[in-house]
């Protein structure tokens, strides 16, 4: 019997809309930086910007695929930039290889990136951002090294390196 409603549907949308509310999305404040530049562009400002991979990353919080980014195996110092506005994120002695297929970091530079919960896979996770453009940049685990524990996984259209 195919049905559109069964018993499981009736149970998980409840359960849903109650863990939403509990882990209600929002904005972690961890940023003090003040930029003079206005950073609310429009959509077509952001499409003639970046590219269409980065645009749909960035500003439609999608994701690359696993192994397809340079950025993986970069190993060189320096720092990891946002693609959007070109704010540091990361330095290159916090990456490391997390195996996942995506650049991988340990720590971010304080105050680059805000936070918020994101049930697009169902269960939470927290996403990370750009504190200055809102930027998409990936997610954080808490399976990284220490002295953290963190992995913060970075799309790496999202990211430019600017070798030291």
């Amino acid at each position: 019997m195919n049905q559109i409603f069964s018993r499981r549907t009736f149970i998980l949308i409840p359960t849903m809309s109650i863990l939403k509310i509990i882990f209600k999305p929002m904005q972690v404040l961890a940023s003090t930086f003040v930029s003079k530049e206005d950073w609310n562009l429009s959509k077509d400002e952001w499409k003639t910007r970046l590219s269409p991979e980065s645009y749909y990353i960035l500003r439609e919080e999608g994701t690359e695929r696993a192994f397809s980014s340079e950025l993986n195996n970069e190993k060189r110092k320096g720092v990891f930039h946002c693609a959007g506005c070109d704010l540091p994120l990361f330095l290159s002695d916090k990456k490391f290889d997390s195996g996942t297929g995506w650049p991988s970091f340990w720590d971010s530079i304080q105050g680059s990136v805000e936070t918020k919960v994101d049930f697009k896979l169902i269960v939470p996770r927290t996403e990370y951002h750009c504190s200055r453009c809102g930027g998409h940049q990936g997610h954080v685990f808490n399976d990284g090294p220490l002295p953290t524990g963190k992995r913060y996984c970075n799309n790496g259209l999202a990211l430019r390196f600017v070798p030291e």
